[in-house]
């Protein structure tokens, strides 16, 4: 952490022989002060002040100019050129305001040359256009100690609030895909995005500020963007059906702008969660063992097509449906001569019909999933599928639930029939052995012997 990082201004210094460098920024001494370090915008209103009246700033370390706390990269730029100071790594201090308020203090009891190590550019120009400047960084046992410090009380506020909101019970949110209001605890609504929609954030404890999170997902959809790839779409039918087909549902895990609201990045100085993720996993492989007799595989369990009944196994579910839903997958594949690709589509298609609470037998729509299930019960319309026209079509190839464990279990093979009905459908005919000598004559076994005799 001791190499010059700044956020918001790049410095790149080239050292000559004797230490010093000739360059800040890539413009030279004379040009310091024109240089363009980030992109201009015209005032949108005339003799604005240096500060928003009410919002929280930052003052200069070394002067009175104040910043607003979301524009440091301009207090940095302020500081590059007016004051010589660089600050080192300043993405990895977890509070900026009270670490400039802290250095600002501590310049005026000491000189900053006790603090800083200075550097000094165009070095082979003559004495009088040298220019020193002053760099900040953890090297410095103080600066280094004041950064692990604010990183602890970080840790510290944000813990305290995730218990918060862990044990609210007034959180009120509206689901942003189905438009289902959410009164209780902030659980609620992430389990039901994950499960009706497959769009899953995480764990709710891992998650910090969540109605933040939540107000900042909830714009991009609103500006028809997409939470994944981020494209932006000319309307909002045009974004469902891309988020849908390209299984796009999920968040962007390059954005860093999601990392302030999980908890494992608030962990350790200057590691973000997947380096923290990286150390765990080495620490696993470190101490893996050879020996995996003791390994359990845990099943994972396939979900019923017309209710929330889960079976750790294919042949449980297929049971569970054909005694409460009179729906037999495995009859209906027999009959129809369905191909794997072939059920993925029927499977697909019921899921999305049931999703949206609509019979398939008769196309009714109903409010509710119970009152669709009860409906199909009463009809018999479980098994009155509609023409092979209506779902063997391309978009079932898309699975309408992201983590439909019944699709990988699904297969084209003779595997499902029992031993006593494969034997059935094979006819075996057995060999007359009553003439042993001319069945030894007349058999294809010694052609074959005779070609591996020639090939020898």
């Amino acid at each position: 952490m001791a190499a010059s990082k700044t956020q918001g201004a790049v410095v790149r210094m080239e050292e000559d022989r004797d230490g010093s460098c000739s360059t800040v920024g890539g413009v030279g001494y004379g040009d310091s002060k024109d240089c363009i370090l980030e992109p201009l915008s015209l005032p949108e209103s005339p003799g604005g002040t240096t500060t928003l009246e009410g919002s929280p700033s930052v003052p200069c370390i070394f002067c009175e100019e104040h910043f607003p706390v979301a524009e440091q990269d301009k207090l940095l730029k302020h500081m590059i050129i007016e004051h010589k100071i660089v600050i080192a790594d300043i993405k990895l201090v977890a509070d900026f305001r009270r670490y400039i308020l802290y250095w600002r203090k501590r310049f005026t009891e000491q000189p900053i040359t006790d603090f800083c190590s200075v550097i000094r550019i165009n070095s082979t120009a003559p004495f009088e256009e040298q220019e020193n400047y002053f760099l900040l960084c953890d090297v410095l046992p103080e600066d280094r100690i004041l950064r692990e410090e604010l990183q602890k009380q970080r840790l510290k506020e944000i813990l305290e609030q995730q218990q918060q909101e862990r044990n609210d019970t007034n959180f009120h949110g509206i689901c942003m895909f189905c438009n289902e209001e959410f009164l209780g605890n902030r659980s609620v609504i992430l389990n039901h995005m994950a499960r009706e929609h497959a769009f899953n954030i995480g764990l709710p404890d891992n998650i910090v500020n969540c109605n933040e999170f939540l107000c900042i997902l909830q714009k991009k959809l609103d500006n028809l963007q997409c939470l994944y790839c981020e494209k932006t779409f000319r309307d909002k039918n045009t974004l469902k059906d891309h988020m849908r087909k390209k299984q796009h549902r999920k968040i962007n895990p390059k954005n860093r702008e999601y990392d302030r609201f999980y908890v494992i990045n608030y962990l350790e100085l200057g590691k973000s969660w997947e380096e923290v993720q990286l150390e765990d996993d080495r620490e696993l492989l470190d101490h893996q063992e050879d020996d995996w007799s003791d390994w359990e595989e845990h099943p994972a369990s396939a979900v019923c097509l017309f209710c929330e009944k889960q079976a750790e196994t294919i042949e449980k579910l297929y049971v569970h449906m054909e005694d409460a839903h009179e729906f037999d997958l495995l009859k209906i594949k027999s009959e129809l001569g369905l191909n794997f690709y072939q059920q993925v589509k029927l499977v697909n298609f019921i899921r999305r019909q049931v999703h949206q609470c609509r019979c398939y037998g008769c196309h009714v729509k109903f409010k509710s999933k119970a009152d669709l299930r009860t409906h199909m019960e009463e009809t018999k319309h479980t098994s009155l599928l509609p023409d092979r026209k209506t779902w063997d079509q391309l978009e079932y190839y898309f699975p309408t639930y992201e983590n439909d464990t019944l699709l990988c279990t699904l297969s084209d093979s003779e595997s499902d029939l029992t031993a006593q009905e494969q034997n059935e459908n094979i006819p075996i005919i057995s060999e007359d052995t009553s003439k042993l000598y001319a069945l030894k004559q007349s058999s294809i076994l010694n052609q074959l012997l005779l070609q591996e005799c020639l090939k020898n």
